[in-house]
């Protein structure tokens, strides 16, 4: 497995997860740092991903 996948993968779930539980409800600012924690996830993974092709 490529390193990085995991961390990309995990912040797709989360970000996925986040805006399909959380958003609609009263905790949007638990929603918009799970959101926030997921993104940050994609953005590392894709860096690892990058780096080392």
């Amino acid at each position: 497995m490529r390193e990085g996948m995991i961390p990309t993968v995990l912040g797709t779930v989360v970000t996925a997860a986040s805006g399909a539980a959380l958003w609609k409800t009263k905790y949007k600012l638990a929603a918009t740092g799970v959101l926030g924690f997921g993104l940050a996830h994609v953005v590392l993974g894709a860096i690892d991903l990058i780096e080392h092709r």
